[in-house]
C-alpha cells in the first residue's frame, strides 16, 4: 500500500482527488491532508509518506517553496496545478510528474504507477535541484534538462546538446563535448520540450540545436553540417523553412 498525503489549499479540490484515488487507485492510501503551504511543512514533519500531491500556487507559499525548504526530499511528488506554462515546462524539464486540474482518472492511474515503480527516492533530490534552478533562471537564459538513462540521470544544460536522433522508441541525444547519451522517450516528445530552445527538426529522424548549424549544402539530395561536422538530411517538405531559417541567422 502506498501512502500518501494531499497539500492543496481548495478543500473541494483535496475531496475530488481522495475520491478519484478511492476509485482509481486502491493501492493508495490518503494518510493525511494539508490546505496549505505551513500545514504542510507540518504534517510531512510528522509522517513519512511514500508520495505527495503538491499543489503549486498557494496562498500562503508555493509548491516549489515548500520542497526547497523541506531540504532532502524522500517521497516521490506528483505536482497538482491549472495550466501553467512557464512552471509546466520546468517540471518536464527535471522529469518530475504533474497533473492538470481538472484532473483525468488516466492520467492520475499513469501518474501514479511511475512513482510507484520509482518509489526508492534515489534521483528525487537531482531533479528537484534542476527545477529550483530553472525556476529561478530566466527562460531565456540556457536551461538544465534531466536526462534518465537506465543506469543513471544525466543534468545536461540544453545549450550543451548539439542535436537528437531517433533511435525506435528511443532518442540518442549528442552534446558538445562529444559524448551521447541514450534516453526512452520518443523524438516527438524531446522536441516538444526543445522546440523553444531553437531546437528545429530537419527530418523525422532529427533534432537540431541551430546554435551548432554551419552550413546547408545542396548536395545528396541537401544536407545540414553541424558543428560536430554530422551530416543531417533534410526532408523535402522541411527544406523551404531551413533555407528560410539560414537566410536570417
Amino acid at each position: 500500500m502506498l501512502k500518501a498525503i494531499i497539500i492543496e489549499d481548495e478543500k473541494k479540490s483535496r475531496e475530488t482527488l481522495k475520491g478519484l484515488l478511492a476509485r482509481f487507485c486502491k493501492n493508495v492510501e490518503v494518510i493525511a491532508e494539508a490546505g496549505g503551504y505551513q500545514e504542510g511543512i507540518k504534517v510531512l514533519s510528522e509522517h513519512k509518506p511514500d508520495m505527495v500531491f503538491l499543489d503549486i500556487q498557494m496562498p500562503d507559499g508555493s509548491g516549489f517553496k515548500l520542497i526547497e525548504d523541506l531540504g532532502k526530499i524522500t517521497f516521490e511528488i506528483i505536482f497538482t496545478t491549472a495550466y501553467d506554462h512557464y512552471a509546466i515546462k520546468a517540471i518536464k524539464y527535471s522529469a518530475l510528474d504533474y497533473l492538470l486540474k481538472p484532473i483525468d482518472p488516466d492520467e492520475l492511474i499513469n501518474s501514479v504507477s511511475k512513482a510507484e515503480l520509482k518509489k526508492s527516492g534515489t534521483h528525487i533530490n537531482k531533479s528537484i535541484q534542476v527545477l529550483l534552478d530553472n525556476i529561478r533562471t530566466p527562460e531565456s537564459e540556457s536551461q538544465k534538462i534531466v536526462l534518465s538513462t537506465s543506469d543513471k540521470l544525466h543534468i545536461v544544460e540544453i545549450s550543451r546538446i548539439v542535436r537528437c536522433e531517433s533511435d525506435n522508441y528511443y532518442t540518442r541525444f549528442y552534446l558538445n563535448d562529444g559524448s551521447k547519451i541514450l534516453v526512452s522517450k520518443t523524438l516527438k516528445e524531446n522536441e516538444k520540450l526543445l522546440s523553444s530552445h531553437n531546437f528545429i527538426r530537419p527530418h523525422k529522424s532529427h533534432l537540431i540545436n541551430i546554435q551548432y548549424l554551419k552550413s546547408f549544402n545542396r548536395e545528396e539530395g541537401g544536407y545540414i553540417l553541424m558543428g560536430d561536422n554530422s551530416k543531417i538530411p533534410v526532408s523535402r517538405r522541411k527544406r523551404e523553412k531551413v533555407l528560410d531559417l539560414i537566410a536570417n541567422m
